[in-house]
């Protein structure tokens, strides 16, 4: 796979999990018999969303590693 396509799955890779994080947050964070059920879906949520962050410095890496490749040739 080419670094700019794999940058550009990076890139989605992380909106997909703030997307996922508020969504598992939301419904999985309020619903729940226990508070400990409420709270395991709560920090869920906040586990996916921290995953973010590294796929967005991954798809950096990836996308000067792209134009590197591109001024090399």
């Amino acid at each position: 796979m080419q670094n700019r396509n794999l940058a550009n799955l990076l890139t989605l890779a992380g909106f997909a999990s703030i997307l996922g994080s508020v969504v598992i947050w939301a419904t999985q964070g309020g619903r729940g018999a226990t508070a400990e059920d409420r709270a395991h879906g709560e920090r869920f949520g906040i586990f996916v969303g921290l995953w973010a962050p590294t796929f967005f410095i991954l798809a950096n890496r990836y996308s000067r590693a792209a134009l590197e490749d591109r001024e090399t040739l």
